[in-house]
């Protein structure tokens, strides 16, 4: 079975195909970062319409490249949600009127749904149960996966997730979108700095998240200075370094309460490089898993994964599009 898989829930085209017997045939990803730098965060309305024209040639490329027909594909998977409205609608009107053109099914797929198994793509090895930490620019989710449909949610964000607070800081420092990679890019040009930030809620008695407090702090510290590239690289190794404690801390936690051998750490926070060196050095006894940098931002080969690990389900063959903001998961 060939799954074709299609994901447009914010600024990233994604398209894959997922063979059921030999695993990620191809897959292929249009940021549209340049598109949004500017404005400094994502525009709705741009995203919509760059999606519109960037589906169908990327399907093209995409089919030509791996030497697969339209006619070979048996199902079609794409992100129902959470995401931007208008890039869902886009996405599942695409999906639903080619399924319905080749006479196959299209299944709707829970974008963190697909990020919490997208590290079992490359690690074929791992399988459920483990503990999950999904961490992003929506998001920051940590979970218990008991199998592929039973999941116990621990903690989540309060407020702003990591990935936004990354983004917001980012902007407060003068650097451009996303902000993440400049964070940490200029985070390595340093190894100590003059302030001290806040670790929310590490030491709390729960597994939730909060990191609004952390960012209106940061930020009216950089009021208070003159910024300089010294300085600039100074807050950002303390506020990324404040992000990770928190993260590292209360996911290891987790895992020793509920005796949780294999933790994943995914979603687009995950490609950070100091947080995959830190976990795999504090992780102690148990086993770390990240998806291949090229799966842990948003991509349609986790999409075609999770559409192949939900094939078995019963799937409503409807027209009816009906793309949700919000995920199931939370």
């Amino acid at each position: 079975m060939i799954v074709l898989g299609i994901e447009s829930s914010c600024d990233e085209t994604g398209l894959a195909l997922y063979d059921s017997h030999n695993g990620l045939i191809g897959h292929i990803v249009s940021s549209q970062h340049n598109i949004h730098a500017k404005y400094g965060g994502v525009v709705p309305e741009l995203a919509s319409r760059d999606h519109v024209l960037k589906l169908i040639p990327l399907l093209d490329t995409l089919l030509k490249r791996e030497n697969i027909k339209l006619q070979d594909i048996d199902l079609i998977a794409f992100t129902n949600g959470p995401g931007l409205l208008g890039p869902l609608l886009i996405g599942a009107s695409f999906a639903k009127s080619l399924a319905w053109s080749l006479g196959i099914k299209a299944i709707e797929i829970d974008h963190l749904e697909a990020h919490i198994f997208s590290a079992m793509i490359s690690n074929t090895q791992l399988k459920p149960p483990f503990l999950s930490l999904l961490v992003s620019g929506g998001h920051t989710l940590l979970s218990v996966i008991k199998d592929n449909s039973n999941y116990k949610i621990l903690g989540k964000s309060l407020d702003d997730s990591a990935g936004e607070v990354f983004d917001k800081v980012a902007r407060q420092l003068g650097l451009s979108y996303p902000g993440g990679p400049k964070i940490s890019m200029h985070a390595e040009k340093t190894q100590s700095s003059k302030f001290s930030f806040p670790r929310p809620m590490i030491n709390s008695d729960c597994f939730n998240f909060s990191f609004s407090g952390l960012k209106t702090h940061v930020g009216l510290e950089i009021k208070k200075q003159k910024l300089s590239p010294k300085l600039v690289s100074e807050i950002s190794f303390e506020f990324e370094n404040a992000i990770l404690d928190v993260l590292i801390s209360k996911t290891l936690s987790a895992a020793q309460k509920y005796e949780i051998d294999n933790i994943v750490i995914v979603g687009g926070v995950s490609a950070n490089k100091k947080l995959r060196k830190r976990f795999q050095k504090e992780k102690g006894s148990r086993n770390i898993f990240f998806p291949d940098i090229s799966f842990s931002t948003d991509n349609g080969a986790m999409i075609a994964f999770m559409g192949y690990l939900k094939s078995s389900d019963s799937i409503e063959n409807s027209l009816e599009i009906k793309p949700s903001p919000v995920s199931r998961l939370i």
